[in-house]
């Protein structure tokens, strides 16, 4: 009697499997493209984006004229960095609403699965805010040119910069926002809009804060996007001051500190 072998054949023909060699950039680059494939497909949320802040350029320019007494470039040099802020607080504060539904549709825990890295999730949906805010403050300047506002190229360039530097760690709250109430939106929405105006109103993005009470101006001192609003006007202006720097350092705290908590809140989720 023979013995039975057990072991099954081998093929020499067979190919091996393979397993796919990734690395945190690549996987990044993967969640980027993938997220930014809708924006590109269907760009009405970046036109609906942009509504509020020209409602805001054409109706406050004028009240800022008349309470002033400046001229409508001189107001304009003054308040169009800080729409051009606002519009980046509105659209990266709310990115975490996509992320719930992806939750609620179970995208997101399809995603999980991959054998993507979930920071590279949450960098990569992070990064992907980058385009919309970029293309929506160059509609902005493009809207002001003609009523005499006048943006330093090379300050505005190292502006968006800036900008987009703090608007991936802001992106990167907003989606460990959406993670932590997960399928609950009144609790998201609750919370954002807590924060979010009190922070643009400390910032001085609508209203100067010369001159305000002592405790408004120690608030606003505390308030990260208040440096990056300095910052904006400072360098869309042309002047590369200690505002530049300040704004840089703030946006650069604020970028790291979103993506630290947004990848932990990755990396916890289930």
């Amino acid at each position: 009697m023979s013995a039975v072998d057990t072991h099954p054949t081998r093929t020499p023909d067979a190919p091996a499997p393979v397993s796919r060699a990734t690395s945190p950039l690549h996987d990044t680059a993967l969640v980027f493209v993938r997220e930014l494939r809708p924006v590109v497909r269907d760009p009405f949320s970046v036109i609906f984006g942009i509504i509020q802040p020209l409602f805001f350029l054409g109706l406050f320019t004028p009240l800022l004229v008349a309470s002033s007494g400046q001229s409508t470039a001189d107001t304009l040099q003054w308040f169009v960095p800080g729409v051009i802020v606002m519009l980046a607080l509105f659209g990266t504060s709310t990115t975490g609403a996509n992320l719930q539904f992806e939750m609620q549709t179970g995208s997101h825990e399809r995603t999980l699965v991959s054998p993507l890295s979930r920071s590279s999730l949450m960098i990569g949906r992070a990064l992907k805010e980058i385009v919309p805010t970029i293309v929506q403050a160059l509609v902005i300047v493009g809207v002001a040119v003609p009523f005499g506002f006048r943006p330093d190229l090379a300050g505005l360039v190292v502006g968006l910069v800036v900008l987009s530097v703090f608007c991936v760690g802001l992106g990167a709250l907003s989606y460990a926002l959406a993670l932590a109430v997960k399928e609950n939106q009144w609790a998201f929405w609750g919370v954002q809009q807590t924060l979010l105006f009190p922070l643009m109103l400390l910032a001085g993005i609508l209203l100067p804060l010369q001159g305000a009470p002592g405790w408004l101006e120690a608030l606003s001192k505390v308030n990260p996007l208040t440096y990056v609003v300095d910052a904006e006007r400072a360098l869309i202006e042309g002047s590369w001051n200690g505002d530049a720097v300040a704004g840089a350092a703030a946006a650069a705290i604020t970028c790291v500190v979103g993506l630290v908590v947004g990848a932990r809140a990755m990396r916890a989720s289930s």
